[in-house]
């Protein structure tokens, strides 16, 4: 084997930019379900049993195919786990179910191998399999670089044979934060050295003629994860490679929070036709996560029929002689492996340029003769008082239509009118018109500080387009009635940024009746506690929670690009209440405007040595006041301290009662008492000057 250098790349990590188009892998049979191809985006999950405890571990499998898995992956931690997989295999068979078992291996090539003979899939993770983590930089040479690829060859060779000799498959799956020190010193802890970090054992897979693999690139943060896979796809294809893809924003959390951050970053890849096969890592019991992830792909199965009947085919990057030969360069200078904001004008310090982005809801169908239905959008009133307190999450922007309210409006809450109405006000103190393209280019009166006009990606370069009159006080309203309404919003973006117009945008997406999709288990109301969100077994279709999964594709995907300086999603079905903390659960996904603690919690597994679900409810009801602080709860050292990734804090299982708290990667705390973890965590922050007292 030899080390091979990352190559240039130009930008060709799908087929099409501007339509759906699938990216082509090849086929992959994992038991009798096979994956790539042609095949469906299939559903998986993990358990989070002892998997010594056949029984609990088969009961669990069971519910979780009922929901919607067609693979189980279950963890293999030692060679008694990997073994006690054939009596689990056997039980399930017993109780009639067949579902393909994958063994999801860490740090022990002789559980693999014994995994391998009895699975129909094992994944291991480049960065703990055979090479080391201590968090220690080390210099390689190239010969010492070239002797550590030669050992973990060495090493690794062995389980490929078993896979080939009993027709198992493999996933490579790394993980942002368990990248090896070899790695890491190499490449740093980036998307170019979580693919390259892959790509290794890719290339000795090859070496060793064998093709039956699963490729995937997991972080907690949905940008990050997204720049891999893009990464990764162009790097297979320079290399000849297109093997199927699991897509999965791990520790993503749980309730709204998880839900949102997972599809913003599997949605913005499924948009551009990458994934064969979906996990949604939520801190719940894992039958819950199979309904979001049936949502995210199934959106895809309608989108590829839509796509056909309209006649928009995509061009394969990858045709079967393994040649590219598609002509699909981005339009712009645009880099789609690091995050750049796209460069906007700052208008009256309020949105543009520097400022975070802004969210629009529309209320003109509430009642507006009664000042406590903007709490709905984040302003407390208070009638004793008579005033209106702000919530962390408070819309920037309501938009009202042609209804004029009976009530003073909050003096930073900014109100929008379609414009003839807004002519008319007598009082226009922070009232801002909203306008057609051609009702402002004719428009015989303008704002002297903010005038929003809609328009949508086919009017830039028409006439009625060159004749407005740009000026600092305009923002662009982006809407669209495309099939493929992320590629059609994108390329504008696109045609903006090449004729060098640095007006504000605000991404508008609108969501008719029905939102079809899913519901999450047991609530229909995402308003109602959330710690409840885990409990019951209903799967039924509802608007709310496919608004949020669509929404968050939509609108997320393209702020992980830097496009857009505002937000407004609109369902005339959806709560208003609903809109609000979809809409900033959105921004704090792409960490584009921070309004809240961010939990990195693992979705357990038979490693994980405390409840997490109990203990991460415990953990956010006493430090979700900290906004912008990034916390993670893990259930083992596996999952920490490197899939923590970026937390600011750490609180990590290390032993039966015993957790270890950390200051980012640092270890600060050893072998605390479960009991005393949490007050010392506490302590910690503290400590760095991070706390605030909650207000109550």
């Amino acid at each position: 084997m030899t080390k091979k250098t990352f190559t240039p790349l130009d930008g060709k990590y799908c087929n099409s930019l501007n339509t759906y188009s699938r990216f082509i892998t090849r086929e992959v049979t994992i038991g009798h379900i096979p994956m790539g191809a042609q095949n469906p985006i299939r559903i998986q999950s993990m358990t989070t049993t002892d998997t010594m405890d056949t029984i609990a571990t088969v009961e669990q499998t069971i519910r979780m195919v009922d929901a919607g898995c067609e693979y189980v992956r279950i963890t293999a931690p030692s060679i008694k786990e990997a073994k006690n997989l054939a009596n689990i295999k056997k039980e399930l068979k017993y109780r009639g179910y067949n579902v393909p078992l994958i063994a999801d291996i860490h740090f022990t090539p002789n559980a693999a191998e014994e995994a391998a003979r009895i699975v129909e899939k094992v994944r291991i993770n480049p960065g703990n399999y055979a090479d080391k983590k201590r968090f220690e930089n080390f210099e390689y040479t190239d010969y010492e670089y070239q002797a550590e690829l030669e050992r973990i060859y060495k090493k690794f060779a062995p389980l490929v044979k078993v896979c080939k000799e009993y027709g198992t498959a493999m996933r490579i799956g790394t993980n942002h934060g368990s990248l090896s020190d070899r790695i890491m010193s190499h490449y740093g802890d980036t998307p170019r050295g979580m693919v390259e970090s892959a790509m290794e054992f890719m290339r000795m897979c090859e070496d060793l003629n064998y093709h039956n693999l699963v490729i995937s690139m997991k972080s907690s943060n949905p940008q990050v994860m997204v720049q891999a896979y893009r990464l990764l796809v162009e790097t297979m294809v320079k290399e000849g490679m297109n093997y199927p893809l699991h897509l999965g924003v791990t520790e993503a959390g749980d309730g709204e929070d998880g839900r949102i951050k997972s599809a913003v970053g599997i949605g913005a890849l499924l948009e551009d036709g990458i994934g064969d096969t979906v996990r949604v890592s939520l801190t719940e019991d894992p039958e819950y996560e199979a309904p979001v992830a049936i949502a995210l792909a199934d959106r895809y199965k309608w989108r590829e029929l839509s796509v056909a009947s309209n006649q928009l085919p995509g061009e394969s990057i990858l045709p079967d002689n393994g040649q590219q030969t598609t002509d699909n360069t981005l339009q712009v200078t645009h880099n789609p492996y690091e995050y750049q904001k796209r460069h906007t004008a700052e208008l009256n310090t309020f949105i543009g340029g520097h400022q975070v982005p802004r969210v629009v809801i529309d209320i003109s169908k509430k009642n507006l003769k009664d000042p406590a239905i903007l709490s709905d959008v984040g302003y407390l009133y208070s009638a004793l008082l008579d005033k209106y307190n702000m919530a962390e999450q408070s819309t920037d922007f309501v938009y009202l239509a042609d209804e004029l309210p009976s009530f003073t409006f909050p003096g930073n809450l900014k109100q929008l009118y379609n414009y003839s109405t807004w002519k008319g006000l007598q009082n226009k103190t922070n009232c801002h018109p909203y306008y057609s393209l051609k009702e402002y280019v004719d428009a015989d009166i303008r704002d002297s500080s903010l005038n929003l006009v809609a328009f949508s990606g086919s009017d830039i370069g028409s006439e009625i387009f060159n004749e407005i009159p740009l000026d600092n006080t305009l923002v662009f309203v982006l809407e669209t009635q495309a099939i493929c309404g992320l590629q059609d919003q994108r390329q504008a973006f696109y045609k903006l940024v090449e004729l060098g117009l640095e007006v504000p945008v605000i991404i508008k997406r609108s969501y008719g009746l029905p939102v079809t999709g899913y519901q999450l288990p047991g609530k229909s109301d995402l308003q109602k506690d959330e710690s409840s969100l885990t409990t019951g077994n209903s799967q039924q279709t509802t608007n709310h929670d496919s608004f949020q999964l669509y929404s968050a594709t939509d609108l997320g995907g393209l702020m992980l690009d830097g496009f857009g300086d505002g937000i407004w999603a609109d369902a005339p079905d959806v709560s208003t209440k609903t809109i609000l903390s979809t809409s900033f659960g959105i921004l704090q996904a792409t960490r584009s405007r921070i309004s809240k603690t961010e939990y990195i919690s693992c979705p357990s597994c038979g490693r994980t040595l405390f409840d997490l679900q109990i203990t991460t409810q415990m953990i956010r009801s006493r430090t979700d006041h900290l906004k912008g602080l990034k916390i993670g709860i893990m259930g083992c050292i596996v999952n920490g301290p490197g899939e923590m990734a970026d937390a600011d804090y750490g609180y990590v299982g290390t032993g039966p009662g015993k957790i270890t708290l950390y200051r980012g990667k640092e270890v600060v705390k050893k072998n605390v008492d479960t009991e005393n973890a949490l007050d010392e965590l506490i302590g910690i922050i503290q400590e760095d000057g991070n706390w605030l007292e909650p207000e109550h």
